[in-house]
């Protein structure tokens, strides 16, 4: 009996067994995007992308918040002041780039806010000051390879597709969640019905 019916779970649609539904929020700058858990990609795969900027006509850009790389950001740019903080996989685009977000609000100019206490670029060589005096740190100072675009319509047609989550995100949650752990702690977020997707593989095959 056990035989026939594993035969049959096999056998089965497992894209109907297992289905995948978005929610019905829509996108905007500050909030996050969760992949769908059997995204088997190398940027892409079980990612929370903190969106820095949102708009219905120009596209949206953001950055991948949960994949930290072995390197710190004195191994990417030569010219910078000895800082021991990690850089994280932003995305695709430009990953030859390195890009910093931080809560340092005014204090570094043309900076733009994200939401309430954590802003996005700025001025450089300001930065390069607060490293220099010790006020900037890795508890307040993030940096990113590249980063994840759409053009414009494009992030809506995927979330038809049902290939991410969109949900809120607080300063809070983003410094006291491990990017380790990110991933999972937002999907528990969404509730009662999502939570079987910290049980799917990545890729069926691998199961």
């Amino acid at each position: 009996m056990i035989i026939e019916q594993k035969s049959y779970f096999c056998s089965m649609d497992l894209g109907e067994l297992f289905k995948i539904r978005s929610n019905s929020l829509d996108p905007k700058t500050g909030n996050i995007l969760i992949s769908e858990p059997l995204m088997n990609d190398f940027h892409f795969g079980r990612s929370v992308i903190l969106l820095v900027d949102h708009s219905e006509t120009e596209g949206t850009f953001g950055v991948i918040i949960n994949k930290k790389l072995n390197a710190n950001v004195n191994h990417i740019v030569d010219d910078f002041p000895d800082f021991d903080a990690p850089v994280f996989l932003g995305g695709p685009v430009a990953d030859n780039q390195l890009f910093f977000m931080h809560t340092f609000g005014e204090m570094i100019p043309d900076s733009s806010p994200i939401i309430e206490g954590l802003y996005w670029g700025g001025d450089a060589e300001t930065l390069k000051s607060l490293i220099a005096t010790g006020i900037a740190n890795e508890e307040n100072t993030w940096f990113f390879l590249g980063y994840s675009g759409w053009d414009a319509g494009q992030l809506v047609s995927e979330l038809v597709r049902n290939t991410w989550l969109v949900a809120e995100i607080t300063t809070a949650q983003f410094l006291n969640t491990p990017p380790e752990k990110m991933w999972q702690y937002f999907v528990n977020q969404q509730g009662e019905s999502y939570k079987m997707w910290k049980r799917f593989p990545r890729n069926f095959e691998d199961n």
